[in-house]
């Protein structure tokens, strides 16, 4: 099973857990319509639509409302130290949650005691807390923008709000601050970092650059980073290796957003419902043929 862990910025939404499917331009979780403008939601009807080609697969979500307080948040953080066991999943993707280290290693206590690790992917809010705890190794794979990458490879700021000026600086390029990131052990085993190129790398080396198609109306579009991470997510749980499942994704994610003919009045739905079309010609290609 996929799961996905995140928030709907919306204060009456409960805390809900369950198998979700992909109607149109809505996301369905249980009884519950999710609309999928960006963030969380995004992410998981990208996962879908992802699996969806592939066959189908479960692609279950835990969601609560939060609208950035943190009410909602520990809730969710809570039910999951009760209750990842007993789901144990093949591949959780954490997204956004309010950052909270002691509830963050009270999750990950809670996935150590599961009787097969599953794969960890943390973007977002879940990936700071992972950063500000120390734990940032026990992940396969972090998805930062070069923002929040800046924050990784700054090892004294406590939260990103004091990421240090001099880190932010234009100046400073992608492959330095991964290298930092790294140095300080405030990384994954890999990184896809989402940008222009979109670039993936472990700890020794960049592994890959992808930069086109360059589809420009996707920096005004909300949610297309949300939805890279959905793609790979599924991509690493349909059996790809991480490295080749990011490369994948990166490509994908641009090539979906050129097939929809986005501007800047589209909707994240259009690029995602291209998925299945944009994959269909890159597997096609020789290159990204499984071995």
């Amino acid at each position: 099973m996929l799961a996905v862990v995140g928030t709907v910025p919306d204060t009456d939404f409960p805390l809900t857990a369950g198998e979700v499917r992909l109607a149109g331009d809505k996301l369905l979780v249980k009884d519950r319509i999710v609309e999928i403008n960006r963030g969380t939601p995004a992410l998981l009807a990208a996962a879908w639509k992802t699996g969806e080609f592939f066959g189908g697969w479960p692609v279950f979500a835990f969601l609560v409302g939060d609208t950035g307080l943190g009410r909602g948040s520990r809730q969710l953080y809570e039910y999951l130290t009760k209750n990842l066991v007993r789901q144990s999943p093949g591949l959780i993707t954490f997204h956004y949650l309010q950052p909270d280290v002691d509830w963050h290693n009270k999750v990950l206590f809670s996935v150590d005691e599961m009787p097969v690790r599953p794969t960890l992917i943390a973007d977002a809010g879940f990936m700071y807390a992972a950063k500000m705890s120390g734990l940032a190794a026990h992940y396969d794979l972090f998805t930062p923008d070069i923002g929040e990458l800046a924050f990784l490879a700054d090892e004294t700021a406590p939260h990103p709000f004091y990421t240090r000026g001099f880190i932010l600086h234009e100046d400073n390029k992608t492959k330095d601050l991964i290298a930092r990131a790294y140095a300080n052990d405030n990384a994954a085993k890999y990184l896809l970092v989402k940008g222009q190129p979109d670039m993936i790398a472990d700890r020794d080396k960049t592994i890959a650059s992808i930069g086109r198609p360059i589809v420009p109306a996707m920096e005004a579009i909300g949610g297309t980073g949300d939805s890279l991470t959905g793609l790979v997510a599924a991509l690493i749980y349909s059996g790809l290796a991480i490295e080749d499942a990011a490369a994948l994704a990166a490509q994908a994610n641009r090539m979906a957003g050129e097939l929809a003919g986005l501007t800047p009045a589209s909707q994240i739905s259009d690029l995602i419902h291209r998925i299945p079309a944009a994959l269909a010609e890159l597997l096609a290609e020789e290159r990204y043929a499984k071995k």
